[in-house]
Parts: C-alpha cells; sequence; structure tokens
C-alpha cells in the first residue's frame, strides 16, 4: 500500500491547507474538494473535485468515487445527511455524522449543550422572522448578538444595543447566512472579561487539552489569538469539564475547538466547531504539534500526548481591503526581519475583509508575541491587478 489513508477532505481554505500538509507527513493521499478550483488545500493535496459541499448528489458521487478512509470535514455548510447515509454504510466521518449534523447550525449545539448537558450558556432564543427576532431581543434584553445559525467566520453576526437596529440586524444575518435555512440566534450579550477557544483532542486513549487560547474578534471574525492565555485554575477545570461532556456526548476522533466566554470565575459555553479552528492557527508557532497534527494524528489512530504545552505565542490575520481576481504580495522579508513567520493562504482571489495569510510570533511572553505579530502582519503587502 502506497498510502497510510485515504482522507477526503471537505471544504479546501486555509485550515484545511494545513490540515493536508499534516496529513501527508503522515503518509496520507488526500483528496481536496471545494466549491471553486485552486482552493489554498487542493494545491498541496493528492487530487481535487470541485462542487458544492450542499449538493447532495455530488457529494455522495464524490465519496462513492474515492472510497476514502475518512471523510473529513472542514466546512460547516455540508449536506449532512449524506454524511449519516454513508456513514451508516460503513464509512468513517469525522468526527463523527452526528457531531457535523449537531454543529452544523448553531442551534442544535446549543440544545444539546444547554438542554441536554446542562452546560452554563447565555439566554438565547431563536428566530425566524423579524417578529420573532423583535420577541427574542425582549426576552435576552439588551445588548444583544444576533446571528445565523449557520455561517462562517463569524459573517452575519452583530452586537446590537438599540432596538432601532433590529431589524438591519436580521437583514445583515439573513443575507449572510450559509444554507438553505433562514434562521438565527439571538442570544444575551455578555459582559465577558475574555473569551477563550479551548482546543479538545478526542482520541483513541482519551481526551487531551491544548493550552487555552485568547483571541480577538472584529465583525464576528478572528483578528489575532494568543497561547497561552491567564486563566485561573478553576476556571480551566470548568471549561475542561464542559468541553469534555459536549465532545464524549458528540462522539468520534479528532481535534474540537470549543469557544468560552470566561467572567471572573465563571466560564459560559459560547460554541464549538468539530475540526481545527481558526484561532488555533497560533499553534502553528506555539506548540510542537499544531491544532493540525493533532487532528490528523487523532483521526488516524496515532498516539496524542497526554499533555500538550504552549510557548507564548501570537498569531495575526493578513486582510484584503477589496476585491480582486489577481492579487501579489510584497514585504515579507521587513514582516519575517523581527523573527516572526508569515503564511500566505495563497487564495486566488480576494474579498474585503477575507483572510489572506497570518504572521506567527513567539516572544518571551503572549504581550510581545502579539506585538510582533501584529507588527509583521502589517508590512504585508496585498496588491490587486484589477
Amino acid at each position: 500500500m502506497a498510502h497510510t489513508a485515504k482522507i477526503l477532505l471537505l471544504g479546501s481554505g486555509e485550515l484545511g491547507r494545513e490540515f493536508v500538509i499534516s496529513a501527508k507527513r503522515l503518509g496520507a493521499f488526500v483528496v481536496a474538494c471545494d466549491s471553486y478550483a485552486n482552493a489554498p488545500a487542493m494545491q498541496l493535496a493528492d487530487a481535487a473535485e470541485v462542487f458544492s459541499m450542499l449538493d447532495g448528489d455530488a457529494l455522495r458521487a464524490a465519496i462513492h468515487k474515492h472510497n476514502p478512509d475518512y471523510i473529513v470535514p472542514e466546512v460547516e455548510a455540508i449536506r449532512t445527511e449524506v454524511l449519516a447515509e454513508v456513514e451508516a454504510d460503513g464509512f468513517n466521518v469525522v468526527p463523527s455524522a452526528r457531531a457535523t449534523q449537531m454543529t452544523m447550525n448553531r442551534d442544535a449545539i446549543r440544545d444539546v449543550a444547554a438542554q441536554e448537558l446542562g452546560l452554563t450558556t447565555s439566554r438565547y432564543r431563536y428566530a425566524e422572522s423579524l417578529d420573532e427576532v423583535l420577541a427574542g431581543a425582549e426576552f435576552t434584553g439588551l445588548p444583544c448578538v444576533i446571528k445565523p445559525v449557520m455561517s462562517s467566520s463569524g459573517k452575519g453576526q452583530s452586537t446590537v444595543r438599540d432596538a432601532g437596529v433590529l431589524e438591519a440586524a436580521w437583514n445583515y444575518a439573513v443575507e449572510n447566512m450559509r444554507g438553505d435555512r433562514k434562521r438565527v440566534i439571538v442570544e444575551q450579550f455578555v459582559d465577558f472579561d475574555y473569551e477563550i477557544t479551548l482546543l479538545t483532542v478526542r482520541h483513541k486513549d482519551g481526551v487531551t487539552f491544548c493550552p487555552p487560547i485568547g483571541h480577538r474578534q472584529e465583525r464576528g471574525d478572528y483578528q489575532e489569538s494568543w497561547q497561552p492565555t491567564p486563566m485561573s485554575e478553576a476556571a480551566i477545570t470548568a471549561a475542561q469539564d464542559m468541553a469534555r461532556k459536549v465532545v464524549d456526548d458528540l462522539g468520534g476522533y479528532g481535534l474540537f475547538g470549543v469557544e468560552f466566554f470566561v467572567k471572573g470565575e465563571e466560564v459560559i459555553f459560547s460554541e464549538l466547531s468539530p475540526r481545527p479552528h481558526d484561532t488555533g492557527m497560533v499553534t502553528l508557532v506555539s506548540q510542537n504539534l499544531s491544532e493540525f497534527d493533532l487532528h490528523a494524528r487523532a483521526i488516524m489512530g496515532l498516539p496524542i500526548p497526554a499533555e500538550i504545552r504552549a510557548r507564548p505565542a501570537a498569531s495575526a490575520v493578513i486582510l484584503a481591503n477589496r476585491a480582486s481576481e489577481s492579487v501579489s504580495y510584497s514585504g515579507l522579508a521587513e514582516a519575517m526581519a523581527n523573527g516572526s513567520d508569515i503564511r500566505i493562504f495563497a487564495k486566488p482571489v480576494a474579498r474585503p475583509y477575507r483572510r489572506m495569510g497570518v504572521a506567527l510570533a513567539a516572544a518571551g511572553d503572549t504581550a510581545s508575541a502579539r506585538a510582533e505579530a501584529a507588527a509583521a502582519a502589517a508590512k504585508v503587502q496585498i496588491h490587486y491587478g484589477d
């Protein structure tokens, strides 16, 4: 056998690109799929397929064509009933078809966390019309957060502090939602001290946690992340206990990005992704095994260390500021002069606020690492060809 495993990767963005690198280092054959050609992960994979993940017939055809050992989703917007169907036929869906179904939509995973597992969450309601949004905001109180039950990278999310902009927030969420469900979650705004991602690895020998990752968002999308972030032992234990409950409930093997708000010693469950997380890009420089390495190992049944440590490090995104069908870059040497690292995602087209790369820096403490990563990201210039 020429390869250790065949992987069908559903979604081929920057996270998928790094996962392909990790999987191929372990001898896997990877087929990268996405809705457009030359996506970042496709450039490094062994084979590629172009189709919409929401096209059930095309998804089913790709699975049966390649007959993979592992089906690995990298995006939320997937025809998950097809994954359940093929899992029942014996295919290995990562981490499980149920996990992809529960986390594709924020309402499903929130209900599991709050109602079935009893985790601490913010007050929330769902809405499928403006009237229901207004009722939801009355229930949660203002300020509140309105976001589609299915979206990616924070698209369609807004914080509402004045009832007069609820309609605009509803319209913004509808315009930016993925899939075919016109539904949003209206949730209480949590006046948190900070928010974290707890990368949680479920593997054949149990559950392992990475040190918590702090992050800052704008427009609902992450701008910078750092690891480790200071937390009390009590808060870390509470987050780990909740993360363990939810990943054990979802089942399967792989890395989960579990997000929490922290207010003092109180830890509040926010969201979960059953795959590497964008804020976890920092692990490319902070950990000996990145989140992508850990995901690949867990999926393939390989050992995961019982304890994972992180040196102080940070990531800062490199964003496009307009749409273009042609992009090029300069300033990489200047950005890397202070010891920082740069990863260009090689996305074929640019859009306003689209992540095109990331700067990574390690230092003696996270504050210094954040400053170095931000300075490096600012030195990378994107040039638009049209």
